[in-house]
């Protein structure tokens, strides 16, 4: 355990910055998943709304910094790639 008042307050905001973090992290996961399942179904309308959620996702955790970004425009890529190429087939 810390031992100044200092370092007992950036231990409680560590723990709160992980937990926030890792509830987004889910959620994208979640969001991505649900895409690749409207893919792999040959839903295309739904894949599309849903990559709409995912980018959002993607760009507002990149915003707060909780991904890199430029792992959020590599998942949105993919992501993108995948609906066209499913499509095109």
């Amino acid at each position: 355990m810390p031992n100044h008042k200092a370092t007992e307050k950036s231990l409680r905001q560590n723990v709160k910055r992980h937990a926030n973090n890792a509830a987004e992290k889910s959620k994208i996961r979640t969001l991505v998943k649900k895409v690749r399942a409207a893919v792999s179904e040959k839903n295309f309308d739904a894949a599309k709304e849903q990559l709409k959620a995912a980018v959002s996702a993607l760009d507002t955790a990149a915003k707060k910094h909780v991904i890199h970004p430029k792992n959020a425009a590599r998942r949105k890529s993919r992501l993108m790639t995948m609906i066209n190429k499913a499509q095109s087939d």
